[in-house]
């Protein structure tokens, strides 16, 4: 098959039986659920692009693996134009979407296994590497959806996994039996979770030598025993069910966040890939996190896109455009985003091939993007609220304006240029809303925020990174402190 068509995704979906629950309730058909929908409607578009010749060339790669053509989101980074490519391909879902279209994170945890699977094996004689090779080959021909699973539910935080009072906080191995192990545990909003094939799971931090039952990593399908979903809620996530559109923003696509509960979950030997090497957690962690970081460096900048286009659009539609200090603020919300893509670009240009042939980004530069991240998307956000006004946030609602008594009087107070539809200025500011409050600013804000690493992570990692001290070096040679050794004429 190697590339599916949206309708078979589709199809798929619903072949899967399921136990998800959303506001206390038993999901039974979660595909045509008006608050998932949107979410499944995101990801197909992943599959809908791969299939158009315009973007053949940024939505599919040749597997290293099989030599056939395939999703790149099922992809081994071959090489720095593969990870630009990857960078091009989340800014290009960005902007059709408006969202998070999921699929990044399954991406992200491919690469990282691949390399670190490898690595471990030469360094523990273990066969990790060839299974997840078998495994990619599987999700490739099949163009699945996997959802990688990193953070635990963490419990007390001043204490590592091994010390915790209830050692289900972090997702651990509860039991080895011949054909496989059992888990249990939970992991913590995954997203897209419940529109994903699979599930692929990685430890979430360091691991000392006792913590081994921790040092897990396997791959199950989402219909697996023992898994149980429960849908995370979002701001104005309850306007799907009212019946319209405009109150909505973002008519077709969001996103989605899942908690995933590990019920004493069977997985076999041959979807194992981490059992026990604590000493090579910090590189699966590592490794993840530097390609999810990198990824926003695409993903965000393309909603950034759509949110400097809905800047600009309510600035025509209310007669403001012109005016200098919009224009100003304009230039700085695009002069934010592309310096976003510039750190995405960057690390992956300056990435380097790993031991087991796949390239990995530039870890420094990865984690400067994501750092810049937590911050310009909310600066973005600020300065399209400005230019929005306030009435984005206390419009009256869609079916005020439909009222027979009030909907003329409400329209009449409502309307601006007298060219503009008001329903064009009700539909823009909505998307607004959605952007920076509502379902899509999890996507856009919060996950710029959180996803892949609060801010502090990325400090961390910057500190661990940079030379300092061969920049000091640089300085004393300048000033004389230490004699120059390129000055030889």
């Amino acid at each position: 098959m190697a590339l599916k068509t949206p309708q078979q995704y589709l199809d798929d979906l619903r072949r899967m039986n399921i136990e998800l629950y959303m506001f206390g309730e038993k999901v039974e058909n979660r595909v045509d659920h008006p608050i998932i929908r949107p979410s499944i409607n995101s990801l197909a578009m992943t599959y809908k692009l791969a299939l158009d010749p315009e973007y053949e060339d940024i939505m599919t790669a040749t597997s290293n693996l099989t030599g056939k053509k395939i999703n790149r989101f099922t992809h081994l980074h071959q090489s720095t134009d593969d990870l630009v490519k990857k960078v091009k391909m989340q800014r290009l879902l960005g902007q059709k979407t408006g969202s998070c279209f999921q699929r990044c994170v399954g991406l992200d945890a491919f690469n990282a296994l691949y390399s670190t699977t490898f690595e471990i094996d030469q360094a523990h004689g273990t066969e990790y590497h060839q299974r997840f090779k078998k495994y990619m080959e599987y999700v490739q021909e099949n163009d699945l959806v996997v959802d990688g699973c990193m953070t635990d539910a963490r419990g007390d935080r001043s204490k590592s996994p091994g010390q915790q009072p209830d050692p289900d906080a972090y997702l651990h191995v509860v039991e080895r039996r011949k054909d496989g192990i059992v888990v249990r545990g939970c992991k913590l909003h995954q997203t897209g979770l419940v529109n994903s094939h699979e599930i692929l799971v990685m430890p979430n931090n360091s691991l000392k030598e006792n913590e081994k039952d921790w040092a897990v990593s396997f791959a199950i399908p989402l219909d697996t025993p023992g898994m149980i979903y429960v849908y995370g809620r979002q701001s104005c996530d309850t306007r799907r069910l009212e019946g319209g559109t405009v109150d909505i923003g973002n008519v077709h696509f969001g996103g989605q966040e899942v908690m995933a509960i590990f019920n004493d979950v069977f997985v076999p030997w041959e979807r194992v890939f981490m059992d026990g090497e604590t000493d090579f957690t910090t590189m699966l962690v590592e490794r993840f996190a530097g390609y999810h970081r990198q990824s926003y460096g695409g993903c965000k900048v393309g909603v950034g896109d759509a949110l400097i286009g809905a800047a600009k659009a309510i600035a025509d539609y209310q007669g403001t455009s012109n005016a200098s200090h919009i224009k100003d603020k304009l230039v700085e919300m695009c002069h934010l985003n592309e310096t976003l893509y510039c750190c995405g670009i960057a690390c992956s240009s300056e990435g380097q091939k790993t031991a087991a042939g796949n390239y990995l980004i530039d870890l420094l530069l990865a984690n400067i993007c994501k750092q810049n991240i937590t911050r310009f998307p909310y600066e973005m956000a600020r300065l399209a609220q400005d230019i929005a006004g306030g009435f984005f946030v206390t419009m009256p609602s869609e079916k005020d304006f439909e009222h027979p008594v009030i909907g003329p009087l409400v329209k009449k107070y409502a309307a601006s240029r007298a060219d503009v539809p008001v329903e064009h200025r009700q539909r823009m500011l909505r998307l607004i809303e959605n952007l920076t409050l509502g379902t899509a600013a999890v996507g856009y804000l919060t996950e710029s925020m959180h996803g892949a690493g609060s801010p502090q992570a990325q400090r961390i990692m910057i500190g661990r990174l940079v030379n300092l001290e061969h920049r000091k070096q640089l300085a004393e040679t300048l000033c004389g402190i230490r004699e120059n050794p390129d000055i030889d004429w």
